[in-house]
Order: structure tokens, then C-alpha cells, then sequence
């Protein structure tokens, strides 16, 4: 062998760009009254992400049509309507949501272990099934809210319960404040998809640092945590310029990238 050839090492793979990595990883969420509000918000945003996240004011506002729109745009949808029912209820509402064409969708994992396998079982032999999400414990809950509804374990111990059933019902993918992702990344592992709502900017003169989300941290702790994705709204949605907003979290995302 040429020894030219035998030192000679393979090129090293090119370096990803912090900046678009971020982009693949922010969700915003589209948490405005009406469908027309929606377009024109994702039209201000400018190609600044992919994933839109609709939730229970949109969806209810709009209903069903307001998704294929933003999927001929090319866009990601997370849909989270943290389905909460009987077993058999929970799976059909699954399929019907798959079958709008979603990316993710949730499911709450208060609904217990039957109904979590219930929804696994219902996207198990879909072509092409949406990430299910198993939801925790809502951001805007903290020890009061928990003692105010009777649970006797912190919000931490909470989680992890949840996601544990979760985890034994089949399923990978978890909801859980920036507050518990390290300690969810800890024991489901890096393949599982951890997204995390309750993500504020760094800048502690924001007028969203201290509203209804209690459980909240900034880009770079949740990212440093083991987050998949995050998932923004305020911040975004209601800044003056909503694409300026959505930059500077971007490039402090990237910076922790």
C-alpha cells in the first residue's frame, strides 16, 4: 500500500450549523383565537422555524382545517390537545389525529397505563404514525396547585411517575417542564423525544419571566438538559416583532449548541 495513501486520513464530516440546528429544534405555538391569526403570525415569522404547535384555543377556534394550510407550507405540526379518557375513547381520537397528516401529538399521562397502551397500540400500524407524546405535569403547576388538588408528591416526583408509566405503556416521547428534562433524560435514555414548554429568554427584564407558567428556565438550561425540542409562544407570538423575538431565541439556542 502507498503509504501517502495508508497516513492519509478520511475528511472530517462538515460541522452543523448551530443556527440551523436551532431552528430544527424551536416549536412555536400557535396559541391565537382564529385560523386568520395563525396565518398571519407564521407569515411574520418569516421562515424563522418549521414546527408550529396547535393547541386547544386554535384548534377549537378553527377545528381540523386549520392544519393542512400550514402542512402544504411545508411546515412540522405538533398537535397538543393532551388527550384525557376512557381507553378506547383516547385511541380513536388518536387515529383521527394522525390522520390529519400531524408530526406529534399528545396524550396525558394522568389518563393511566390502559390508556397509554391504548394510544401506542392505536399508531402502531399507521404508515407513517405521529411521535405520541406523553404528557407529565403542566408547566403551571407548582407545590401549591399540587396541594390545592390533593397530590402529595412534588411536582419532580410527579413527573418521573408519569414518565415511568409512559415508558412501561410503550411509549418515548415525554412533555415535562425545563425544570425536570435533565432528570427525565437520566432514565429514558437519548432516544426518547423530550419537548418542553415553560422556555423564557434570558433576558430577566422580559414581561414573561413571571406569568402563568411556574416551572420554567431559559433556552440554553432546558437544551442543556437533554431537551429535543422547546416550545415557545409568548415571547414569540406576542412580541412587536415576533420574528426579531424568535431570532434572538435562536441564536441563543444556537449559542448552547
Amino acid at each position: 500500500m502507498n503509504p501517502t495513501f495508508a497516513a492519509a486520513k478520511a475528511p472530517a464530516p462538515p460541522r452543523a450549523d448551530p443556527l440551523e440546528e436551532a431552528r430544527k429544534r424551536l416549536i412555536v405555538a400557535l396559541d391565537v383565537p382564529d385560523a386568520a391569526s395563525a396565518t398571519a403570525l407564521v407569515s411574520r415569522l418569516n421562515g424563522q422555524c418549521g414546527w408550529f404547535k396547535i393547541g386547544l384555543e386554535l384548534f377549537v377556534a378553527a377545528g381540523p382545517s386549520v392544519i393542512k394550510p400550514l402542512l402544504k407550507r411545508g411546515h412540522s405540526i405538533f398537535l397538543d390537545l393532551k388527550f384525557n379518557d376512557i381507553p378506547n375513547t383516547v385511541a380513536g381520537a388518536v387515529r383521527s389525529a394522525a390522520a390529519l397528516g400531524v408530526h406529534m401529538l399528545t396524550v396525558h399521562a394522568a389518563g393511566g397505563p390502559a390508556m397509554l397502551a391504548a394510544a401506542r397500540n392505536a399508531v402502531e400500524d399507521l404508515a407513517d404514525p405521529p411521535r405520541l407524546l406523553a404528557v407529565t405535569v403542566l408547566t403551571s403547576m407548582d407545590a401549591a396547585q399540587f396541594a390545592a388538588v390533593g397530590l402529595e408528591r412534588s411536582p419532580a416526583e410527579q413527573v418521573e411517575l408519569l414518565a415511568r408509566i409512559g415508558l412501561a405503556a410503550g411509549l418515548r416521547g415525554f412533555v415535562c417542564s425545563p425544570r425536570e428534562v435533565a432528570a427525565l433524560r437520566s432514565f429514558t435514555g437519548p432516544d426518547a423525544v423530550l419537548v418542553i414548554p415553560g422556555i423564557r429568554p434570558a433576558d430577566s427584564d422580559s414581561p414573561y419571566r413571571n406569568d402563568d407558567q411556574k416551572r420554567v428556565a431559559t433556552p440554553a438550561e432546558a437544551l442543556a438538559g437533554g431537551a429535543s425540542y422547546l416550545v415557545v409562544g409568548r415571547p414569540i407570538t406576542h412580541a412587536p416583532d415576533p420574528a426579531a423575538a424568535a431570532e434572538a431565541i435562536l441564536r441563543e439556542m444556537a449559542e448552547s449548541l
